[in-house]
């Protein structure tokens, strides 16, 4: 009897546990959570939120690039299906909302940069429906602390049961955000102050180099958006201001056309690297398969192109 009595509790055990299990954990993929991120930078900084409460899938390909993206009816359909939609905000997903609404469904639109403060660009081109602000706020580590904050309370939003698992989530990965910005920080201070000069393809680097201490002497287009173009006039300049500085180093991000670079490196003698990763992560053979080895990398390419 006795015995009889130990496996009916053991079993009432295994039972309570599996139950409650089932409360805490989605039972099956197709319970899970399901979110599109509209960039895969930031889909990946979802995925460390969401962990395994969630499917989460980036709208936009590898390799591309928001200012150009271009949505065709098959990104309609992951809209349709997701039960959240996160982006990036600032105004660089302008094309978003109309195709938002043609998906139809009901969505829950989380805003990751909602409540930062956006920084003036310098001299700038603005094409129709551009913010007059910076929007990439995630090339400082620091803001997307903001943007995971933001991403924890919508997802709590979305699925109250997972709360605990959210914030916990979120924590962790702040964590590992300090630990990344403190990284760069000091690899940045290897660079004389003085030698911290930048020229970028166009105004993106702007919260980068406001975090780490450089500064960026001009752009090749002069815009917050890659899909701008530049003058004769305003590349003119631009030569001056090098020679007139001294900078070392154009950075273009991988997939820009180069020839204006070069063009400008040939009257300036300037170098051009063209592989830093700002607006897509890689895949995972990649050099940047991560937004954190994103960051790095990015890093280390221009401390090793300013020595």
């Amino acid at each position: 009897m006795k015995k009889s009595f130990i496996i009916i509790n053991t079993l009432f055990l295994l039972s309570s546990l599996m139950l409650s299990a089932c409360r805490t954990q989605p039972a099956s993929m197709s319970d899970r959570l399901k979110i599109i991120a509209a960039e895969s930078f930031l889909s990946d900084i979802v995925k460390n939120v969401a962990g395994d409460r969630a499917t989460v899938e980036s709208l936009m390909p590898l390799g591309m690039d928001p200012h150009a993206f271009e949505p065709v009816p098959s990104d309609v359909a992951k809209i349709a299906n997701a039960r959240v939609i996160i982006i990036n905000g600032g105004g660089i997903e302008g094309w978003l909302g109309k195709m938002i609404d043609n998906a139809g469904g009901e969505h829950l639109v989380i805003e990751a940069s909602n409540g930062l403060q956006s920084r003036e660009a310098g001299e700038k081109e603005l094409l129709p429906d551009e913010p007059g602000g910076d929007p990439h706020f995630w090339l400082d580590p620091i803001s997307v602390i903001h943007y995971v904050e933001n991403i924890r309370d919508g997802l709590i939003k979305a699925d109250p049961e997972g709360k605990e698992a959210y914030t916990k989530n979120a924590d962790v990965y702040i964590a590992r955000l300090k630990e990344l910005d403190a990284t760069l920080r000091e690899e940045a201070q290897s660079i004389p102050a003085e030698k911290r000069l930048i020229v970028t393809n166009h105004e993106s680097f702007g919260y980068f180099a406001d975090r780490y201490g450089f500064t960026i002497i001009g752009t090749i287009v002069p815009s917050v958006s890659s899909g701008a173009s530049s003058s004769a006039q305003q590349l003119a300049r631009l030569v001056d201001h090098i020679k007139e500085t001294g900078a070392t180093a154009i950075f273009l991000e991988t997939g820009t056309n180069p020839q204006l670079a070069e063009q400008v490196a040939k009257e300036t003698g300037i170098k051009v690297v063209t592989d830093l990763y700002t607006h897509s992560i890689t895949g995972p053979d990649g050099v940047a398969p991560t937004y954190i080895d994103m960051m790095k990398y990015n890093m280390s390419r221009i401390i090793e192109n300013l020595k």
